[in-house]
């Protein structure tokens, strides 16, 4: 039985935990052979720790023999991003000049999943800083689908190994685009929380106030059951918003039957791929009962333009103790970042902040006119390692993939990202479903219901 788990859905693994029909350690086991079988290869795994691991879930089992069960994580095997502090397991955040920083305390995240139950299978490889691109030294993950193709980043290691049956879910994080990027390119359920949903306490920043962290899962329902396990208050961030934490998993099924369902009407630069998983969303969410209301995007363009230099300052100041001190052990990207931040002058920076003052209201006000967005993740639905290449890496290359993403960063909306369709290259196409602040439930509802009526999420790559 136990070499049948490793594609199942998180619920589902759970539900038989739970029932004994399957034991921690053998669910564990046959994750970890997995990698042992396709890793040397895909590359998610910065870290493993099949020992710990395998101690973890012994203890679990005989927890649920006991008759006790801690949250519909127990037993469960996951893994996260490399970002998140790991008492006595190294966490480099893809860089490096932190390869040797063993963290003495978990991040709250961390000891949430374990607290409820998780068995923690290791540390997920993850671009340099959580940036754009992996230090020239480490090897980058695969995209299980397709290895011509990108995987998606900052948490490139959580939407391959996750999508790859590495991991039952995993923890990304979010600055730009780096739960929903590997998510649409990987075919997962990725979910940014509002920002101070989740608290970051013990999490390496890129720039704190764009980062979120938060579950990369194969259901909308999984992705309830993890945010719930993390959400919350906590005395070790005071930005993590003392706001209560609702049943996500068991408001799942709300669905969207009145909800008033936005649809842009000024989306650009879409291509054929990913205007079809677009059109299919409104089909399929109209369907289920939403209400479709024509609506009209504010203007994007400016706000992923001056991303970068908003997340590099705070990038900048997150590093201020290594850079530009030991400069050499940094790959040229994430320095050109370093150095930008490091280089704006009082003014440049006010003006930053009143354009994302500017786009966080223009988007509060869209949302008030009606309960949930779509939207795209990116204008070309998957790109190819080559064509990426091709393109470069210049500042109008980077804010048109970020085009749809950045700006909710900046805001700090929830949002849901869902496998919406394929490839002729058989590679998953996304898209996002934006809700109010604090309103996790009401996107996850609408993407069960979505899910429900469609069956992108339960394909599996060849692997």
């Amino acid at each position: 039985m136990a070499e049948d788990l490793h594609y199942l859905s998180l619920d589902e693994v759970a539900r038989r935990l739970k029932a004994r029909q399957v034991s921690s350690v053998e669910a564990t086991r046959a994750v970890l052979d997995r990698i042992g079988k396709l890793d040397s290869r895909l590359k998610s795994y910065a870290t493993l720790t099949p020992a710990q691991a395998l101690a973890d879930a012994k203890r679990l089992d005989a927890e649920t023999v006991a008759g006790s069960s801690r949250s519909p994580l127990h037993g469960v095997p996951i893994a996260v991003k490399d970002l998140c502090n790991t008492a006595g397991i190294a966490t480099a955040a893809g860089t490096t000049i932190h390869r040797g920083h063993v963290p003495t305390r978990d991040a709250t995240v961390v000891a949430r999943l374990k607290a409820a139950g998780a068995v923690i299978l290791g540390k997920l490889q993850m671009t340099e800083g959580a940036y754009g691109l992996h230090h020239p030294e480490i090897a980058p993950p695969v995209n299980p689908w397709n290895a011509a193709y990108w995987p998606g980043v900052s948490s490139s290691g959580s939407g391959v190994a996750t999508a790859a049956g590495l991991c039952f879910a995993s923890l990304g994080s979010d600055t730009g685009g780096s739960i929903r990027f590997p998510s649409t390119m990987n075919g997962l359920t990725g979910l940014k929380p509002t920002w101070g949903r989740v608290s970051r306490a013990g999490v390496f920043a890129l720039a704190e106030s764009l980062d979120h962290i938060g579950p990369m899962c194969r259901s909308a329902l999984d992705a309830a059951l993890v945010l719930g396990a993390i959400a919350g208050a906590d005395p070790d961030d005071p930005t993590a918003v003392p706001v209560p934490v609702p049943d996500y998993a068991g408001s799942i099924g709300a669905g969207v039957k009145g909800r008033r369902l936005g649809i842009p009407t000024n989306l650009i630069g879409l291509d054929a791929d990913a205007q079809g998983a677009f059109d299919g969303a409104v089909a399929t969410l109209r369907a289920a009962g939403a209400v479709a209301v024509d609506v009209v995007l504010p203007e994007f363009d400016q706000a992923a333009l001056q991303w970068r230099p908003l997340c590099g300052v705070e990038a900048a100041l997150a590093h201020e103790a290594t850079f530009p001190s030991r400069r050499a052990e940094y790959g040229a990207e994430f320095a050109a970042l370093l150095d930008l931040g490091r280089g704006l002058s009082a003014l440049e920076l006010a003006r930053l902040h009143l354009l994302r003052a500017r786009v966080t209201g223009e988007i509060g006000h869209l949302l008030a006119s009606v309960d949930l967005l779509l939207v795209p993740v990116m204008g070309t639905a998957a790109w190819s390692i080559e064509a990426m290449a091709k393109a470069g890496r210049g500042p109008e290359v980077v804010a048109a993939r970020l085009r749809y993403t950045a700006p909710f960063d900046m805001s700090g909306h929830p949002t849901l990202t869902l496998p919406g369709g394929m490839t002729g290259d058989g590679v998953p196409v996304g898209f996002q479903i934006v809700a109010r602040a604090f309103d996790e439930a009401g996107i996850l509802a609408a993407g069960h219901a979505y899910q429900q009526a469609t069956d992108w999420h339960l394909r599996r790559p060849p692997v």
